[in-house]
């Protein structure tokens, strides 16, 4: 059974995951992870989750202001073991409920060519491919999206 809590950036299972995270994008971000690596820093970062699965930390998803009423969704991920069970889209959809609930009307975020599983997650949970925002602009192998979560 799967069980979602929010929390922080400083819960132990969310740290656990990101470090976990982490490792798995230097090895596909290669001579690119330094430039990208600036941006998920977890100081800006005041709302986590972090998804159980029969009370083990098996996923995590976080998201920050970006400008106005924009989150940005950051630190998606599920480890490797407990994938195709519909985790990472119970974490985004949870994330946007708690945006919404927060007055955010639009939640966007950025993946990478090398990441065709987030592109198709994102896909599948109604987000668009957008022109890439602020420090993205330009970036050939960054792939940005946006959705309305108004609704």
């Amino acid at each position: 059974m799967i069980t979602i809590i929010r929390t922080n950036p400083e819960n132990i299972d969310f740290i656990q995951l990101i470090s976990e995270l982490d490792k798995d994008i230097k090895v596909r971000d290669g001579e690119e992870h330094s430039f990208y690596d600036q941006f998920n820093k977890t100081d800006s970062i005041k709302h986590a989750i972090v998804a159980y699965d029969c009370g083990t930390a098996v996923g995590s998803g976080a998201f920050k202001l970006y400008k106005g009423e924009i989150a940005e969704i950051k630190r998606m991920f599920v480890n490797p073991e407990s994938r195709g069970k519909n985790i990472a889209s119970q974490i985004l959809e949870e994330l946007e409920s708690w945006a919404k609930e927060l007055s955010f009307t639009t939640c966007i975020l950025e993946t990478g060519k090398r990441y065709p599983e987030a592109i198709g997650l994102s896909k599948k949970n109604g987000y668009r491919i957008t022109t890439n925002y602020g420090q993205y602009e330009g970036i050939e192998d960054s792939v940005c999206f946006s959705k309305s979560i108004l609704k």
